[in-house]
């Protein structure tokens, strides 16, 4: 199989050949039909996680089709069509997991960060960890819902039944969320970087009645501020732009420093909550309503072994929703 191998912090991926890998017990190997750019795997590839393992495979959202499986395996069988996100393992045994909390896990594994992932031809994953998908689903389109989606799901869960939704930073995620925000009825904002005038069109494209940049206050206040972007700067932007009781809420797994900020912009009920990971139930929940929203990603496809044009795409925000490599 052919991999695209990440050796150290900061270094470009390099394509490595290897044998095919037999499953263990309880795992599957997955032939990768495609494979989606997440900010995440910027972040592992410029050393921002201290839970990261080197050398690794990066990519974690990947749609395959099982190939094989290893003992103890009777689901998903060989010839189905499955996802592999984020959330390689938990232990199952630790507080968070017993209480239905394992994206809290003590002891996770995370795919592409600590156990190989699917910038590569084929992939090993746990087979308790993998999301079963329609058979019909394009592998390219499905792709960045294994995280941009999915996390995107849970942090717009965390906003509660909030009307006016801004969402900060648009790009692979929040172009997903404002189809999912629009038809349950919720009004988008859309905040991005300062003159991006062709992502503002591309929000607007979207159903978001307002886009303008993060130097810019929306028309009215906000119920909640939903941030994709890793830039803490934007953290007191947010509060200042929510309401009384309103919520600020970072997806990122990595952001750059919160600046201090006066306690006004946090009084009156205000509030700031992080999202760690995702568990199998954002799975579950998310694509039982992807079709029934409608969902449509835009999406822009690479050779696997260009992955490295692709992460640069991604960096400099370049693009229009995500890159998806392809083996």
């Amino acid at each position: 199989m052919l991999v695209m191998v990440l050796r150290e912090i900061g270094a470009s991926l390099v394509p490595e050949e290897r044998p095919d890998p037999e499953p263990g017990p309880g795992e599957v190997r997955i032939r990768v039909e495609a494979c989606a750019v997440c900010r995440t795997d910027l972040h592992v590839i410029d050393g921002d996680l201290p839970q990261a393992v080197y050398p690794i495979v990066p990519g974690h959202e990947v749609v395959g089709i099982v190939e094989a499986v290893g003992t103890g395996v009777t689901a998903p069988r060989p010839g189905t069509r499955v996802g592999v996100p984020w959330l390689g393992h938990a232990c199952g045994r630790c507080a968070y997991c017993e209480t239905g909390r394992e994206n809290l896990c003590d002891a996770p594994g995370f795919t592409g960060c600590t156990r190989d992932g699917g910038f590569a031809s084929h992939i090993l994953a746990e087979a308790a960890f993998t999301i079963p998908l329609d058979a019909n689903l394009d592998p390219v389109g499905t792709a960045p819902l294994l995280c941009a989606g999915l996390i995107g799901w849970r942090t717009l869960r965390m906003a509660g039944e909030a009307v006016t939704v801004g969402l900060y930073g648009f790009g692979a995620a929040a172009h997903i969320l404002a189809q999912v925000c629009r038809w349950q009825g919720r009004r988008v904002f859309a905040v991005t970087r300062p003159g991006d005038r062709e992502a503002q069109d591309f929000a607007r494209s979207l159903g978001a009645e307002w886009a303008g940049g993060a130097d810019e206050t929306p028309p009215e206040p906000l119920d909640a501020a939903l941030i994709f972007a890793p830039d803490g700067r934007l953290v007191p932007t947010a509060l200042t732009a929510v309401r009384k009781g309103g919520r600020v809420v970072c997806s990122g797994i990595h952001m750059s420093d919160i600046p201090a900020f006066s306690y006004d912009l946090l009084w009156g009920e205000r509030s700031v909550r992080s999202v760690a990971n995702l568990a199998r139930e954002d799975a579950r929940t998310f694509f039982e309503v992807v079709p029934q929203a409608g969902i449509v990603t835009c999406t822009r496809t690479y050779p696997l072994s260009q992955a490295n044009v692709a992460i640069a795409a991604h960096r400099f925000g370049t693009l229009k929703g995500a890159a998806v490599l392809v083996p």
